[in-house]
């Protein structure tokens, strides 16, 4: 795989797919949320801005090093293989949850 320059349009396309993929993912989730309740209850916007954007941060570096880790031991069909079935068993679960009821 090679590198990519900040110039080249493959680049732009990596970090506008992620961008946007990942801002869409985190709205209006529970992290934010919880942020939001921190903000109301510290008064300190400022200082949880730079808490959760640090936390933020470090869960996505795991994320990164994890698979980068993983991609040069695994090949990219069977880590799409292992997402969709570990997606698929957390849905048979949240199915089995509601139909339980």
């Amino acid at each position: 795989m090679q590198k990519l320059s900040w110039r080249s349009s493959t680049f732009w396309a990596t970090f506008t797919t992620t961008f946007v993929t990942i801002c869409l993912a985190e709205m209006g989730d529970k992290t934010q949320l919880a942020t939001l309740l921190i903000v109301a209850e510290s008064q300190s916007p400022w200082i949880v801005f730079a808490g959760a954007a640090i936390a933020l941060i470090t869960t996505s570096l795991i994320g990164v090093l994890l698979g980068w880790w993983l991609s040069k031991r695994i090949s990219p069909k069977v880590m799409d293989l292992a997402a969709a079935a570990i997606l698929l068993f957390v849905a048979i679960l949240l199915l089995w949850d509601v139909v339980q009821v």
